[in-house]
């Protein structure tokens, strides 16, 4: 009996350092190489112990803003240390689900993107994107604010878009952020996993959203004075659209758009432009029912790219630096379900390959550092902040 009470204690005893271990903050981390067809990498853990992290931002002095998604903005030194959240961050929706069998699992609300004003050095602004409450559910919000001198806080916090209507639930909010050349700012969103919404007008569920950075709507978007449409709409017919970037040469609005069981897509949104969703898809419904697949519908906008099985696209970027030469030009998509980094090789506009280079975590944002590394968020409880780096040679 001795025996099987020391046995069930060392059992438990185990446990519970395992559980000690997931609650307890995780320390850097010696760099790891990752083999890839252009060379190994060094992945580098920055900063850990934050809570879903889910956008992040480079800082003129290379300092790293990172949103959580409970609701937390955080400021990362370059030696992982963590600032303690900062004041005047706006409430979010951020609730569990409950499951099939009871269980709750995470959503997909809370404290979402950020990103900088293009006159950031001047003016200190910067954009949040996030799921507001409301009486009829929850909906993706937009807010711009100005950064403390002392970086303690926000000040001057002003709401400048909310997506209209809100709805129960807590899936399918989108809500990456791009500033274009021209000094608009593109929202994506999410249909809220309501399907025929996308195809609405008459709602910004599943839309790209273009305005201007103070919230008024440029007189060039395609729905301007058109009736039972909302001005604010560039494109619609999207699922759910959590990774965007700018192209450095075209100007263009590239995403990266999350499929059903099947068919993420890469998508370049046009002016007006309807991207099929829900009316076809690449892939099916979850419950195995068929989805009449893009060529049947000539009339709708086609994508560049699809990946089936999906990858969950979620931040991305096109590499401009010189710290891996062969990838400039590239497209790196953060992937969630792939639990990789996903470089896409391009040309002339067009996918001419692709290489997932394996992360061993999910990850939920991907930026370029200004000297060409870069910064990677693993989407976990106890997440974080790596930076890839050239391997250095063997000595």
């Amino acid at each position: 009996m001795s025996g099987m009470i020391s046995s069930i204690c060392a059992v438990l005893a185990t446990a519970l350092a395992a559980t000690l271990a997931l609650l307890l903050p995780i320390r850097e981390a010696e760099a790891r190489t990752v083999l890839t067809a252009s060379g190994p990498l060094a992945v580098e853990t920055v900063a850990g112990g934050l809570e879903y992290p889910w956008g992040m931002a480079v800082l003129p002095d290379g300092k790293v803003l990172v949103t959580e998604r409970p609701g937390r903005l955080r400021i990362v030194s370059a030696d992982g240390t963590l600032s303690a959240p900062l004041k005047g961050v706006p409430d979010v929706f951020a609730e569990e689900e409950r499951g099939l069998i009871g269980l709750f699992s995470k959503g997909q609300g809370g404290l979402l993107d950020v990103a900088l004003d293009p006159d950031f050095g001047a003016n200190r602004l910067i954009y949040l994107s996030f799921a507001e409450a409301g009486e009829d559910g929850a909906s993706s919000t937009v807010a711009r604010a100005r950064l403390r001198e002392d970086r303690t806080g926000l000040e001057e916090l002003d709401v400048i878009f909310r997506q209209e209507p809100k709805m129960g639930g807590s899936k399918h909010f989108g809500s990456r952020l791009a500033f274009a050349p021209d000094g608009t700012l593109f929202i994506t969103t999410g249909e809220r996993f309501r399907f025929d919404p996308a195809q609405d007008l008459g709602s910004h569920l599943g839309k790209v959203i273009r305005i201007r950075p103070d919230g008024s709507v440029p007189e060039d978007n395609p729905f301007v004075g058109k009736s039972g449409a909302r001005p604010e709409i560039w494109s619609y017919g999207h699922r759910n659209i959590e990774a965007a970037a700018i192209h450095p040469e075209t100007g263009a609005l590239w995403i990266g758009e999350m499929g059903p069981s099947g068919g993420d897509e890469l998508n370049v949104p046009e002016a007006g432009g309807n991207y099929g969703w829900p009316l076809v898809s690449w892939g099916d419904h979850y419950s195995g029912r068929e989805i009449p697949d893009p060529p049947s519908r000539p009339d709708l906008k086609g994508s560049r790219h699809q990946w089936t099985p999906v990858i969950s696209p979620s931040g991305m970027l096109f590499y401009q630096g010189d710290a891996f030469p062969a990838w400039q030009g590239d497209l790196l998509i953060g992937s969630l379900t792939q639990e990789a980094l996903v470089r896409v090789r391009l040309e002339n506009g067009q996918v001419s390959g692709e290489e997932k280079i394996g992360m061993g975590a999910r990850i939920r944002d991907v930026t370029e550092a200004g000297d060409g590394t870069l910064y990677l968020l693993t989407d976990e409880a106890q997440g974080n902040l790596l930076r890839i780096v050239p391997a250095k040679p063997p000595l």
